[in-house]
């Protein structure tokens, strides 16, 4: 008997291939993301550098890799930043002060980190960020100059409910609620099914540029069709050097944010190549 995750996805494309789902092609620049998580030790680290650094991205693509805070200064210093930005895997909803264990976009940007992750369904789930709560946070970022990595998705039950999209947008509005149009042009959206994070399952392409072309037809219905055509929207969910050309070759897939295979150099670089697939 086949899984119970497959059978779903194996309805939703065969659903997904009944009609359209291309609504306005995304514009911009391909964006590939590394998620390293808590992940890594100096010595793994020094190693993962190393390897990026001899490794040769020949695509146009924009590029960051969130390593844990402990390891930005090394990277920062160690990792060639003409193919690399740094991220931060997370930053506090406001300035600093009593808030133990965080740390405030104020220290992200005094400290030349241009990027930040938020609103990752391990951050939502485990520490119980709210869509609210994660649009607080990604409006005090982008105030301090801080470009916002925004992270959505469904669960598995959310999917099999036929509710996918509609979680999409409650995570979308909840930030479109407290930030300007403008706000939008230094947010990137990350598409994660949660179901196929971290568990070798991948939406197949024709699933994911459904989403993505849905998340674009929000924004364009919401925000506006100029923010909508630009907007880069990512798909992230057991990304990896086999998989990405296929993915990359969809209309609204416009970038990846990667998880496990961002701590293997040569796969990561493999992925940032997908880039000359993309439409």
């Amino acid at each position: 008997m086949l899984p119970r995750c497959w059978v779903v996805a194996s309805r939703v494309h065969a659903a997904a291939q009944r009609r359209s789902v291309v609504v306005n092609a995304g514009t911009g620049k391909f964006i590939v993301g590394g998620n390293w998580k808590c992940n890594g030790t100096a010595e793994s680290v020094k190693s993962l550098v190393k390897e990026l650094n001899s490794g040769k991205i020949d695509a146009d693509v924009d590029v960051y890799v969130a390593p844990p805070f402990v390891f930005i200064p090394r990277v920062q210093k160690e990792l060639n930043n003409k193919n690399y930005a740094v991220a931060a895997q997370n930053c506090w909803v406001s300035a600093g002060g009593a808030f133990t264990g965080e740390v405030s976009a104020d220290m992200l940007a005094d400290a030349d980190i241009p990027w930040v992750i938020l609103g990752h369904s391990e951050r939502r789930a485990l520490c119980g960020e709210t869509n609210e709560f994660v649009g607080e946070k990604t409006k005090y970022a982008l105030s301090k100059g801080l470009k916002v990595a925004l992270c959505i998705g469904e669960t598995l039950e959310q999917r099999e409910a036929g509710t996918t999209l509609d979680i999409c947008r409650a995570q979308l509005k909840a930030v479109n609620d407290v930030v300007t149009a403008a706000d939008w042009e230094n947010i990137v959206i990350a598409y994660e099914p949660v179901w196929a994070i971290g568990t070798g399952k991948v939406a197949t392409p024709d699933q994911a540029q459904e989403v993505h072309a849905g998340i674009r037809k929000w924004c364009a219905d919401n925000i506006s069709p100029a923010i909508a055509s630009k907007i880069r929207i990512q798909y992230g969910g057991s990304v990896n050097a086999g998989n990405c050309d296929e993915l990359a070759q969809k209309e609204d897939i416009d970038g990846f944010l990667v998880g496990g295979a961002s701590l293997i150099g040569e796969a990561f670089v493999t992925i940032c190549n997908s880039a000359k697939h993309s439409k």
